[in-house]
């Protein structure tokens, strides 16, 4: 009886062990499968990717490249390991344009990107805090278009994009939607706004529900990465459902009124 206690006592422990070294690499390491695009990232059983026709924002967001795996996040002005590392699920092989590329900036770079990509240069514009529309005109010169975005950087933020941004409801999430709060002063203190953006979807087969992939940059200016999902068993893919008020995202919350598309 004592031998066979012994052995289911081994067992436990032995299934613990592999249960936390699993666990242990979900937090530790990124892009655990190496994948080489946000296309790549498996949805989890029972989960299929929504359809993303050629040229499209969603086919594009999806052809991201991702560094390989184990690569940190690094900061852009001295190039040190950025602190809080367990945020990052994979890192986007995009190089920052300055260290003004911060949350918000990320997504609308993201989506300048795919324009500048897609020829559609006249559609390449932002709203600043003042009001002012900013509109690309350089054409297809790689330079005059970094140009213009350290000088989006310097005159939008998240307030200004979730002010300019239409409001899309839950139950409507589309890859490129934009989850931001802007800059607030609670309690007596000064919040910095965050934005997150939904670089890809997938849908559950059985019961229609989403579950979405998040890339984001962040303050320091910092390499833009896939957030991680603090659920292991969900990571780096993220839910809601289409009635919350309020969507826990890794540390991040937002409010159902922060969801938000161009």
């Amino acid at each position: 009886m004592k031998r066979r206690i012994i052995l289911v006592l081994s067992r436990i422990v032995g299934v613990m062990v592999i249960v936390a070294a699993w666990m242990f690499g979900q937090f530790s390491t990124s892009n655990l499968r190496n994948a080489k695009t946000i296309g790549e990232l498996p949805p989890p059983i029972g989960y299929e990717r929504v359809d993303a026709p050629q040229g499209s924002y969603a086919a594009w967001l999806r052809s991201l490249p991702l560094k390989k795996r184990g690569t940190k996040v690094y900061l852009f002005k001295d190039h040190r390991k950025a602190n809080f590392q367990w945020l990052s699920a994979a890192v986007v092989d995009m190089p920052l344009l300055s260290n003004d590329e911060q949350c918000a900036d990320v997504c609308m770079r993201m989506r300048a990107e795919y324009h500048y990509y897609a020829g559609q240069y006249a559609k390449i514009s932002f709203t600043t805090l003042s009001g002012e529309n900013l509109t690309y005109s350089g054409g297809n010169n790689r330079k005059a278009f970094e140009k213009y975005m350290r000088n989006v950087y310097g005159r939008c933020n998240t307030t200004s994009l979730h002010r300019s941004l239409k409001t899309r409801r839950l139950a409507d999430l589309q890859p490129g939607d934009i989850f931001v709060y802007p800059h607030r002063n609670l309690a007596g203190k000064d919040r910095l706004g965050h934005a997150v953006m939904v670089a890809d979807i997938a849908v559950n087969k059985r019961t229609g529900k989403k579950i979405f992939l998040l890339i984001e940059g962040n303050t320091p200016a910092r390499d833009i990465h896939v957030l991680r999902n603090l659920n292991p068993l969900r990571n780096p893919w993220h839910s809601l459902n289409k009635d919350d008020e309020t969507i826990y995202l890794n540390v991040f919350r937002f409010k159902n009124t922060d969801l938000k598309h161009f």
